[in-house]
């Protein structure tokens, strides 16, 4: 059986402000049952080729308002959740982007339903090209 989907094909490029790639975006979805406010989110953690990015240099962006990763701890607002099957893009700041070429990503998603007594975590990663 094949796994769902987590990654959008498509979604990877370099982050390109003022001619200059800052840093690298994705897509993908969280690995959760239904949506989620972006209050329930713990953190996502990224390792691009081995690489770990800091946790102050990635931004989530939903309905098209990107946050940090503590502001989106904060955001109660329901026009920002992140929807089953929805595409979220993540941003990770990395001066140069990242090479033309295959690269390996991993992420950690990790979130806290208010119903549950524990957080939930889920790896995802995939190989890409840009």
């Amino acid at each position: 059986m094949a796994g769902r989907q987590i990654y959008n094909p498509d979604g990877f490029k370099n982050t390109v402000k003022a001619g200059k790639a800052t840093g690298f975006e994705f897509q993908f979805k969280a690995q959760y049952y239904r949506g989620i406010t972006l209050s329930i989110i713990r953190d996502i953690k990224i390792n691009i080729d081995g690489e770990d990015i800091p946790r102050e240099n990635i931004r989530i962006e939903v309905n098209g308002q990107a946050f940090t990763l503590e502001e989106a701890r904060t955001v109660i607002d329901s026009d920002y959740r992140w929807e089953f099957g929805e595409y979220a893009t993540v941003y990770a700041d990395k001066e140069g982007g990242l090479a033309q070429g295959t690269h390996h990503i991993n992420t950690l998603q990790i979130i806290a339903p208010s119903y549950m007594p524990f957080q939930i975590e889920a790896v995802c990663e995939a190989d890409f090209t840009i």
